[in-house]
């Protein structure tokens, strides 16, 4: 009778922890276009799990002739830093949280009194979006800097395909089939 009651408990304890266990999370995955003036100069992406956040910089140092004599001068590290953070997932629509902080040039050329030429002056810029909702597979695109010169983010993204998941669950499978065969073993030690 005692050793059934052994079995019986192994087994009940296998099912427990397996009933127990989480639904997998969503995983969003997502691609940022910067497009300034239209045109397409840096990207971003990535594969983040909801609620989770995720921040990448990049860095662009460029170098100007300036003064009167046309020479290279100082460098300007143009970085920007974007954190994107999928909030949730309903339907075919994904929302984003998005902060960013950037180091533009200014394009206007300056020059001295006397017309030797001035580096652009780098300017910071920084934006936050709350909740970017996304259709999925579709380009959803933020007006960052309305002009001089304008700045736009194109934003795209989608649940992944559930591989992820699917992992996951042949895993728990693999550790209550695990805890199955330890009963067995128990049982038939004791008989």
């Amino acid at each position: 009778m005692w050793k059934t009651s052994i079995v019986a408990l192994l087994f009940g304890t296998s099912l427990l922890a397996h009933a127990q266990q989480r639904p997998p999370q969503q995983v969003v995955q997502w691609e940022l276009q910067v497009l300034r003036d239209g045109q397409q100069i840096d990207a971003f992406e990535g594969t983040t799990t909801i609620g989770q956040a995720r921040t990448d910089t990049h860095h662009k140092v460029v170098q100007h002739n300036v003064g009167c004599k046309d020479q290279p001068a100082g460098s300007i590290d143009l970085a920007r830093t974007l954190t994107v953070s999928p909030l949730r997932a309903e339907g075919n629509d994904v929302t984003l949280s998005i902060e960013a902080q950037e180091t533009l040039e200014d394009s206007a050329a300056r020059q001295t009194d006397t017309g030797c030429k001035l580096p652009p002056q780098p300017r910071q810029v920084g934006a936050s979006h709350p909740g970017l909702k996304v259709p999925a597979g579709q380009w959803t695109s933020w007006t960052i800097i309305d002009k001089d010169p304008t700045l736009v983010y194109r934003v795209r993204a989608s649940l992944t395909n559930g591989a992820n998941a699917g992992s996951d669950t042949s895993a728990a499978s693999g550790v209550s089939g695990a805890s199955a065969a330890s009963a067995a073993r128990a049982a038939s030690a004791l008989n």
